[in-house]
């Protein structure tokens, strides 16, 4: 112990010793924490058993000998110790007086401690006792009836002193649990709340803001209106009204300034009778609704893929022989209306081998692949690949105010993206027409790319059928697989598009994921997780050989645990499949991307549905790998 907590200790039992009562307090074990000198002195107690430590059975011992509780046999003492201790085991409150061998009284009031153990206090009421004897002696008027009365209030009185201080000690420690419970609440990542049939909130975590961004967190007393804003409250308002009439509902919904997706659960407080209240829970779902869209998409793509592939297959041996037989009628003298038949039929073949090609790019599987990307070079880079297709046909505005700074996204799939949408809007502005091109950041949630243009718009049924495949409004001269391609590719990064009109013309909205990549300046702490031994060695080499240094787990469960303890973890290198239910991409979907970089590493195919749930979250590095490569995938170099 520091000289600090001895000092504190001597203070406390210095201050114990003030008191008038003897005092004792016994852990779970039924040793002795501390006495105070009252204790000693009203029994006595020799200075072994008044040290920290002196257990409770041997004090009982030292008592029946010293006659404290007169006169017990030798043969029944090891049974008097035994009840004691285990009537001490129980620990529950009791309070009882008993005349001690040298005539005097003393009160025995216990109660038990939170964590174990108890405290007794011993007073001594010797006089009060005295009290009651001169008065039943010098009272001889009074009847025997209204003396014991007396007597038995008495003793009542103290017995209800004592009731209150133990109801006090309750007090003390259901206040403390209520603290902490609140701690506990205000802690978790979601927002619980209850309000009232008046719909005025009369708890809250004060958790509102982290759900909903720009929303107070003191509001209590506050109507559900004004605390969560007009657009939530408009979402949520018919499932609330179910909730106060009796019934529990869980949903979802997309918060529109703040641009997150809440699940909320309204839960009817039964216990108010008809002027029922609700308790209310609120998450913010929004990365984990990034996840499951792309998850889903995958899922789409594998059902899209199985339906065509057969049918591809057909679809190109039949090309093969047009375009075989027709190459055959092409080396022969026919007349010049039959070669222009020829030709046609050629381009037709050949039309359809480019829409095959398409439809793979569509029902194919196609994993995201991340990697760092300066925005200001990759809008400069678009411009210049851009402009030449433009050239004549319209005019290109390009507004970027994303900061500077690398973000995480598949730069060819964006840029696939963006080319198509541009002369998509190209074609529908026509010549004097003007494309603005628009990055920028939305919510700190979002990377938001809008492509807006001076044509027609978009009709009514283009409105609800454009993201389809084969869709067009181009007639023989569109395959329909751009825009659906478009969302394809959007969706499996776990983004969104939304299509509409303006004054102006049409324009697509292309959001994406907004992850950070982290700058590597010197190498750092690496947490490690790999369920094979031998090939954690081997990684663990590779890493320590780049300066890192490693801590290692095998499972996502041991690697959330060195994340909440060790603090100064840098990085985060993790295979996909590991121990247990749990996998990598599991373990790379709960941190914050944006402060702690996150790779995975596989030996899955690309085509497997996880490798590409696991690219729309960070970046993969296939197995297996050297050392210069896996020191390539984690420092790239920049330019």
């Amino acid at each position: 112990m520091d000289h600090r907590g001895s000092t504190a200790q001597a203070m406390t039992i210095a201050g114990l010793n003030l008191i008038k009562q003897a005092l004792s307090i016994y852990d779970s074990d039924l040793k002795l924490v501390v006495a105070n000198a009252r204790f000693r002195e009203m029994f006595s107690i020799p200075r072994h058993l008044s040290q920290p430590g002196a257990p409770f059975s041997e004090t009982i011992r030292f008592l029946i000998e010293n006659g404290e509780y007169g006169e017990i046999a030798d043969a029944d003492k090891e049974a008097f110790i035994k009840e004691r201790v285990e009537r001490a085991l129980d620990f529950e409150p009791h309070y009882f007086e008993r005349r001690r061998a040298d005539g005097r009284w003393v009160s025995v009031e216990g109660s038990p401690l939170p964590e174990g153990g108890w405290v007794a206090v011993y007073t001594d009421i010797t006089s009060t006792k005295r009290q009651e004897t001169l008065l039943r002696g010098r009272s001889e008027e009074l009847s025997d009836q209204l003396l014991q009365h007396a007597e038995e209030l008495s003793a009542t009185n103290r017995e209800l002193e004592s009731t209150v201080n133990a109801l006090g000690e309750v007090k003390r420690q259901l206040t403390e649990s209520e603290a902490r419970m609140r701690l506990t609440a205000e802690m978790m990542p979601a927002h619980i709340a209850h309000v009232g049939p008046d719909r005025l909130y009369t708890y809250s975590n004060r958790r509102l803001s982290s759900v909903i961004p720009g929303r107070p967190s003191n509001i209590v007393g506050m109507h559900m209106r004004d605390a969560l804003g007009e657009s939530a409250y408009r979402a949520i308002k018919p499932h609330m009204e179910r909730a106060f009439s009796g019934k529990p509902s869980v949903f979802e919904f997309n918060e529109h300034p703040s641009t997150r997706r809440i699940r909320v659960a309204f839960t009817p407080d039964d216990n108010a009778g008809p002027k029922r209240g609700v308790y209310v829970l609120s998450m913010d779902i929004t990365e984990e609704t990034q996840t499951r869209v792309a998850l889903q998409q995958t899922r789409r793509r594998e059902i899209a893929a199985m339906m065509t592939s057969g049918l591809a297959h057909d679809f190109s041996n039949l090309l093969t022989i047009i375009l075989g037989t027709q190459g055959k009628l092409e080396k022969m003298e026919l007349p010049q209306p039959a070669r222009d038949l020829i030709d046609v039929t050629l381009s037709a073949a050949r039309r359809g081998g480019m829409l095959l090609n398409r439809l793979a790019d569509v029902t194919g599987h196609r994993a995201p692949k991340l990697a760092p990307t300066d925005m200001g070079n990759f809008i400069s880079d678009l411009e210049t690949l851009a402009k030449p297709t433009l050239e004549g046909r319209a005019q290109l505005i390009l507004e970027n105010t994303i900061p500077d700074g690398l973000l995480m996204i598949d730069p060819a799939m964006l840029q696939d993206t963006l080319v198509n949408l541009l002369l998509n809007a190209r074609d529908a502005c026509g010549e004097d027409g003007t494309i603005m091109l628009i990055a920028e950041l939305v919510q700190e949630t979002w990377v938001q790319l809008t492509v807006r243009d001076t044509g027609s718009g978009f009709s009514e049924e283009a409105l609800q059928h454009a993201l389809d495949p084969f869709f067009t409004t181009k007639g023989s001269e569109g395959s329909g697989l751009g825009l659906a391609m478009v969302y394809d590719m959007t969706k499996l990064a776990g983004g969104d598009v939304r299509i509409g009109n303006t004054e102006t013309g049409g324009q697509v909205v292309v959001r994406l994921p907004l992850r950070r990549a982290a700058r590597h300046s010197t190498p750092g702490l690496a947490l490690l997780v790999e369920d094979n031994p031998e090939l954690r060695g081997l990684i663990r080499d590779m890493l320590t050989g780049m300066k890192h240094t490693v801590i290692e787990a095998a499972s996502v469960d041991e690697a959330r645990v060195l994340l909440e303890q060790v603090p100064d973890i840098r990085m985060v290198l993790s295979d996909i499949k590991l121990e247990g239910d749990a996998t990598g991409v599991d373990l790379i979907t709960s941190l914050d991307g944006d402060s702690l970089p996150s790779y995975l590493m596989t030996s899955l195919p690309q085509t497997d549905p996880l490798y590409i749930e696991g690219a729309a979250r960070a970046p993969i590095l296939p197995k297996p790998f050297t050392a210069e490569q896996l020191d390539h995938f984690l420092h790239p170099k920049e330019g």
